[in-house]
């Protein structure tokens, strides 16, 4: 009788380290979903951000650089705007010094312009690389849920259509 009853204790702390053991898989289970989440939203984040951001500097980008393209003329036409105000073209400078003055603020705008494409270009070849990323973190959110094991509602994802 005395066995009997030890060992059905025994099956008892058995079967309590077990649903600890359980207990803890899940928890941990859930802490890679909150991760996984965090990651996929700073990632749908930056990608918002960049979509946002990257037409505005191309457009800005752009129209600085038809800006630069067009003709100085020194003459005083009536359709030119006023141009005694632009430190670069005023009377008090000399002609060669305002087309050295000219030469550098154009080298100045295409360096700047290089620069910008550089950077366009860095994300733009980054862009592949966090989309695949985010693409392996919802796949891993979704087998995490094809399991049959209760989750919470608090981590469920939520669908948008």
């Amino acid at each position: 009788m005395e066995t009997s009853r030890a060992q059905q204790q025994q099956n008892q702390v058995e079967s309590r380290v077990n649903e600890l053991e359980v207990d803890e898989a899940e928890r941990q289970l859930e802490e890679e979903v909150r991760e996984l989440e965090e990651r996929v939203n700073q990632t749908a984040e930056r990608v918002l951000e960049l979509r946002t951001t990257l037409p505005h500097q191309l457009k800005t980008t752009l129209a600085s650089l038809h800006v630069a393209q067009r003709p100085v003329s020194y003459g005083g036409s009536e359709s030119q705007p006023d141009r005694s105000s632009d430190p670069l073209i005023s009377d008090v400078e000399g002609p060669s010094r305002r087309g050295a003055a000219l030469a550098e603020e154009m080298q100045k705008q295409a360096e700047k312009v290089q620069l910008l494409k550089q950077k366009i270009s860095s994300i733009g070849s980054a862009l592949p690389i966090v989309l695949n990323k985010r693409k392996e973190c919802m796949a891993r959110i979704d087998k995490l849920q094809s399991r049959k094991k209760a989750i919470r509602p608090v981590f469920k994802r939520k669908r948008t259509s």
